[in-house]
């Protein structure tokens, strides 16, 4: 019978299964911790911690193929195959990759929020609008004739910023 052959690994992944599961609950407070002390957009929020819960679940995976038996030449064998796959379609849409990347990045470290007014210094677009959303692949940007402006979340990292207002919207709506 299945559960008497493989009782003991059952066993040790229940317990990596519980340990996992906590361990993605401590990640996510910690990100919405963060994300809250840093003022940071409940969606970007709830984006990284999607991220942190794949990342949990390809581990998952592959401590489950240890624990029941598979030889690291196997899974070397398919994890190179994949990655192989994987790495010719990503180059094929590294664009892609590169703004989710940068949108990972900016929510660490992006020193401005929704609500402030920027000017982006580009030689051939300069743009001075208030930053309306920030997505995982581009920032929605609202110029004062109303024009909205999406902006690419790899070229922010990539320009210089400058900030013009702080809390553009917040002040603008006291005026009225």
């Amino acid at each position: 019978m299945f559960f008497e052959k493989y009782q003991s690994e059952l066993i040790i992944s229940a317990f990596l299964l519980v340990l996992l599961f906590v361990v993605r609950i401590i990640a996510n407070t910690l990100i919405k911790k963060l994300g809250r002390k840093s003022g940071i957009n409940d969606a970007r929020i709830q984006l990284i911690c999607r991220y942190t819960t794949v990342t949990i679940f390809g581990l998952w995976i592959l401590f489950e193929a240890i624990i029941f038996g598979a030889e690291f030449k196997d899974l070397a064998l398919v994890f190179s195959s994949v990655f192989a796959v994987i790495g010719i379609a990503l180059f094929a849409i590294w664009s892609i990759l590169s703004n989710i990347t940068s949108g990972i990045i900016m929510f660490f470290s992006f020193p401005y929020k929704v609500g402030d007014k920027i000017q982006i210094h580009d030689k051939d677009f300069p743009i001075e609008a208030i930053i309306e959303d920030i997505g995982a692949f581009q920032l929605h940007l609202r110029q004062d004739n109303g024009d909205l402006v999406t902006y690419p979340n790899n070229l922010i990292l990539q320009k210089a910023v400058t900030l013009v207002q702080k809390d553009a919207i917040d002040e603008g709506s006291d005026a009225v």
